[in-house]
């Protein structure tokens, strides 16, 4: 679900207005969630890791696992990293040896304790740890293939994280961030592939109308169970909304006539009793 969303004026980089958006995300969450105190965690790519953005979530009371830039201070973080605190996680070829069960993989994960921003002042340095994990290089020179080097090369990607996951769990939960760009690429699919009209204003007002449509068919699709749940909106709109019916209307009654050996009746007929059934009753 999308909880907030914003349009930016020009070639605006990421970051640029990401505190406002995260800020707004997550008042609206805590609204939505009332006197919910489950840990929220904000999930980001490098771009958004900076002071403004990783400092507003945290004020808000999330915890934060955000992708770090290999600045040198990433850098010497990770070479102070021991070749004995390596784990191999669940990876592409991985095996998994019940033994002594754990995962015989060529990607590792270690993590190290690390403070974040240490230029700015002592007040607006943010402790956490960084997680990192390391694959072995495979684009070497091709020139030196018949002759190994002395010690094996790794390409490392860490993320920055205030979490209290443990390492392995932190690393597989930070990997799912890419889950929004599934969410970028339905909504350019559907309605943001009008975008831009050349008038910022109407853009900014068709995005909104594009994210209560992208909640609204979600909403739609989640009810109806399992089988839709993950589906995009096209396959929605395409299975339970755009239906082969026939109204028919007689002595002041609305009849829905719909399609026989139709594969989606019982989703259909879940969504409709959902929507169309008496109101709850509340307890007070």
């Amino acid at each position: 679900m999308i909880l907030s969303q914003r349009l930016r004026r020009g070639a605006a980089g990421s970051p640029h207005g990401a505190k406002r958006l995260v800020r707004d995300a997550l008042a609206t969450l805590r609204r939505l969630r009332g006197m919910d105190q489950a840990p929220v965690l904000v999930r980001a790519d490098a771009a958004f890791y900076g002071h403004a953005t990783i400092s507003t979530a945290i004020t808000a009371g999330a915890d934060v696992s955000v992708t770090a830039r290999m600045d040198p201070a990433v850098k010497k973080a990770i070479a102070d990293i021991g070749e004995d605190a390596w784990t191999g996680i669940e990876y592409p070829q991985a095996i998994y040896d019940e033994d002594t069960g754990t995962w015989v993989s060529k990607a590792q994960v270690a993590e190290v304790d690390f403070t974040a921003f240490t230029s700015r002042k002592k007040s607006e340095q943010v402790p956490g740890r960084l997680v990192v994990r390391r694959i072995p290089e495979l684009n070497q020179d091709k020139k030196n293939v018949g002759q190994p080097g002395l010690f094996d090369l790794h390409r490392f990607h860490a993320f920055f994280t205030t979490s209290t996951l443990d390492t392995v769990t932190a690393d597989k939960t930070h990997r799912a961030h890419a889950v929004i760009e599934q969410v970028n690429a339905d909504l350019k699919n559907c309605a943001l592939a009008h975008l831009p009209s050349g008038v910022f204003t109407a853009n900014a007002a068709w995005l909104v109308l594009a994210v209560i449509a992208f909640n609204l068919t979600r909403t739609a699709a989640t009810i109806t169970g399992p089988g839709l749940a993950k589906a995009t909106t096209g396959t929605i709109r395409r299975k339970i909304i755009s239906i082969p019916a026939r109204i028919a209307s007689s002595t002041r009654r609305i009849t829905l006539h719909l399609p026989q050996g139709w594969p989606w009746q019982v989703q259909w007929t879940t969504l409709f009793n959902h929507a169309h059934g008496p109101p709850a009753t509340a307890t007070i």
